[in-house]
């Protein structure tokens, strides 16, 4: 653990999206490239949805999803790990909202509010973006004491249609890293 990480644990959750290139490989990179990182590891992963872009519209369909992690790092170790990874990935920022390779955003940390130039947690657009609450209510527990699960299913109930979104396929991400019986 580095000197700048808290020493206790923290559940934090991160949308993921893609839509340049295989975006299936590079959101399961992006995944075990957060799960390599000694200070945290992914818990649990969405489904992979099939979205239509939004803002800036004339790109190709995004594929998101939504993951949960156990991490020590503070929220913006874990934002500029994340930005890294994005830049690694080979993320290029030219068009507000428009076509990635990859899109990491970091949503919601455990016992963490923050408002900061750089991050503001929780995400402060979460509730208005269906493509980030479906996969995000896929990983969310029962017996979260957060109030993160009551604030996405509020936010879900309040959106009028999920139009232009479609679950595309089960993450693999476990099954795909896993070591090899050889």
């Amino acid at each position: 653990m580095n000197a700048h990480s808290t020493s206790e644990s923290s559940e934090a959750y991160i949308a993921l999206g893609a839509n340049l290139g295989d975006r299936e490989h590079t959101l399961l990179e992006a995944i075990s490239r957060l799960d390599a990182h000694p200070d945290t590891q992914v818990l649990r992963c969405s489904d992979l949805y099939e979205t239509e872009p939004v803002g800036y519209v004339d790109q190709p369909p995004f594929v998101n999803m939504a993951i949960a992690v156990r991490t020590t790092l503070s929220p913006l170790e874990l934002l500029h790990y994340m930005l890294h990874i994005e830049q690694e990935l080979g993320r290029v920022r030219s068009i507000r909202w428009g076509p990635r390779t990859i899109d990491l955003d970091l949503l919601f940390m455990e016992g963490v509010a923050l408002q900061t130039p750089e991050l503001e947690l929780p995400h402060p657009r979460m509730e208005e973006r269906a493509f980030v609450l479906l996969p995000l209510s896929d990983i969310l527990i029962e017996n979260d004491l957060s109030g993160l699960t009551d604030i996405v299913q509020s936010a879900l109930r309040k959106l009028d249609g999920k139009d232009g979104i479609q679950r595309w396929k089960t993450c693999n991400w476990r099954s795909a890293s896993a070591p090899s019986g050889s």
